[in-house]
């Protein structure tokens, strides 16, 4: 059935009110006066009640669309908004609307088209400590000094880190999609404690030397201890270093705070790492 017109919807209104309110009188005269047969529908009392309702409310017939209106965007909103970013920028957008009191729509509208700003992602590193900053720069000017002494000293530096690889399979949610038509629900299944295995590996300007798999006599997977590391260092790199076409003293900075050790090829290791 095709809507009712303009007209049409005004006519059953005017006429339940002129008589007393009268939904069958309002449909009576709707037949006569557009000519419908009797055999097709006309409105009915609940469509003719929710024209009445509307006109009443609105002044017009027609049903007013839900949801609000559409937002008006005004330099002021444009900076209240900063000054709430700039004051929270952890906070998110969601929580930002509900605080100024406007639509998610409209704050992520700010950001982006009045703002551009665009969301980020934290980056993790590891914490470092106050000394950890002094022993960087005193590395770097300490080696800087033996370089303008022996430009050949580069490449006695040795960069070193280490690597865990999961051995069921791990995925990064973040980082791994599959496309499709549909949405598959693909799950995956890992385990709480995943197996894992840690590798070990340097670098200099000539070479690169490893990788290393931590592991025990029955090539199984170990933490990274001292002693694990010690014999990593005499049964591993010390071989290694012995094949390294310099025999000078090779500079070694750990990882963890970034000290400059110096030791020579057959130094003594446990002091090394100590």
């Amino acid at each position: 059935m095709e809507p009712r017109t303009g007209a049409q919807r005004a006519f059953a209104v005017k006429v339940f009110y002129k008589n007393s309110d009268s939904f069958v009188i309002a449909q009576r005269e709707f037949r006569r006066e557009f000519k419908i047969h009797c055999y097709c529908a006309v409105p009915s009392a609940h469509a003719i009640k929710t024209w009445v309702r509307n006109f009443e409310a609105t002044g017009s017939t027609l049903k007013k669309n839900g949801g609000s209106g559409k937002t008006v965007h005004t330099p002021e909103d444009v900076a209240v908004v900063r000054e709430a970013i700039e004051r929270s920028p952890h906070c998110s957008a969601r929580r930002h609307s509900v605080l100024l009191g406007l639509s998610e729509a409209s704050v992520r509208h700010f950001l982006h088209k009045d703002l551009h700003f665009y969301p980020y992602k934290i980056q993790v590193t590891r914490a470092l400590h106050e000394r950890d900053y002094v022993n960087r720069v005193n590395f770097c000017q300490t080696f800087l000094q033996l370089i303008n002494q022996n430009q050949e000293l580069v490449n006695n530096l040795l960069m070193s880190n280490e690597a865990h690889f999961h051995l069921s399979g791990f995925v990064n949610k973040q980082n791994f999609r599959y496309w499709s038509a549909t949405n598959l629900t693909e799950l995956h299944a890992r385990p709480l404690h995943s197996s894992k295995v840690t590798v070990w590996c340097a670098i200099s300007s000539l070479e690169i030397i490893g990788p290393y798999f931590f592991e025990d006599e029955r090539e199984r997977a170990v933490t990274v201890t001292g002693p694990h590391y010690v014999h990593m260092l005499e049964n591993f790199l010390g071989p290694e270093l012995a094949r390294h076409p310099v025999t000078e003293e090779t500079f070694f900075p750990t990882r963890w705070s970034y000290e400059s050790h110096r030791t020579r090829f057959h130094g003594s290791w446990e002091e090394f790492v100590s």
